[in-house]
């Protein structure tokens, strides 16, 4: 299916591994112009490599969302070199396992600062050139947390909660600029997390897809297994696409069946 996204110019924050990168080699094959950042520049180097596309269809930088001066000095690569914007997949983030009791006040504010700011800041920046672009598209990879909580997951659940209720709020201010912003709500997804808790466990150990599936299995996942960076990667394309054209405000959970939500 043609998706409408050949020569089409997309940012990814947080794009040298996991989903950013799974969604910048997928963009790449369709034909589209990506642009990604992140902070480790030897994640960045490699990805470059991996991605093994020419310098006119792919910009690597590197960049930090929650620094203002970062996110316009990539901003400004971007237009240097290509001029618009179509799209922006807002992917940086982490997970904070801490209860309510054991949650300080520094970790709540770095928590929040990476949640709202981490969105805030690189958006600022891009919104005069996606505003030049027919098809301007915002897509945030948001968690289940945002709707479910987790007592273990306090201060990330809280601050996905709110960044869904702010991308809510965006979506109806950018609208009459015909900039949609829509986010993916995201269960429990493959990840070098994963292999390195794998690595930890003490031997004997079963292999790691058998220990996956036992891990689908207690976690209760409707389909049985976790999901792979690839499959959350193919909704963001659908999001960005003109195929999407009228959806906004909106998310897609890509849970494997976790949620409870009818």
């Amino acid at each position: 299916m043609e998706l409408g996204l050949s020569g089409r110019v997309i940012a990814i924050t947080g794009g040298s591994s996991g989903i950013g990168f799974s969604t910048a080699k997928m963009l790449l094959a369709e034909g589209a112009v990506v642009a990604i950042c992140g902070r480790d520049a030897a994640k960045l180097e490699s990805a470059r490599d991996e991605l093994n596309a020419s310098s006119e269809r792919l910009l690597v930088a590197q960049g930090d969302v929650t620094d203002a001066r970062s996110m316009e000095a990539f901003s400004v690569a971007i237009e240097r070199s290509y001029g618009v914007l179509d799209g922006v997949v807002l992917n940086a983030g982490r997970s904070r396992f801490n209860s309510f009791e054991t949650t300080t006040d520094e970790m709540w504010l770095e928590e929040l600062e990476l949640k709202f700011f981490g969105l805030i800041r690189p958006l600022r920046e891009f919104l005069p050139l996606l505003g030049q672009s027919s098809i301007a598209s915002v897509v945030v990879t948001n968690s289940l947390l945002a709707k479910q909580p987790e007592p273990h997951l306090v201060a990330t659940s809280a601050a996905r909660g709110g960044q869904l209720n702010l991308c809510k709020s965006l979506a109806n201010e950018f609208a009459p600029q015909g900039i949609r912003v829509n986010s993916v709500l995201l269960g429990t997804v493959e990840s070098a997390q994963w292999q390195r808790r794998y690595a930890q466990l003490s031997s004997p150990k079963p292999s790691y897809d058998q220990w996956l599936l036992a891990e689908a299995e207690r976690r209760h996942i409707p389909l049985q297994r976790f999901g792979k960076p690839q499959e959350i990667a193919a909704a963001i394309l659908f999001l960005l696409s003109p195929l999407s054209g009228y959806i906004t405000g909106s998310s897609i959970e890509c849970s494997g069946g976790v949620g409870r939500q009818p």
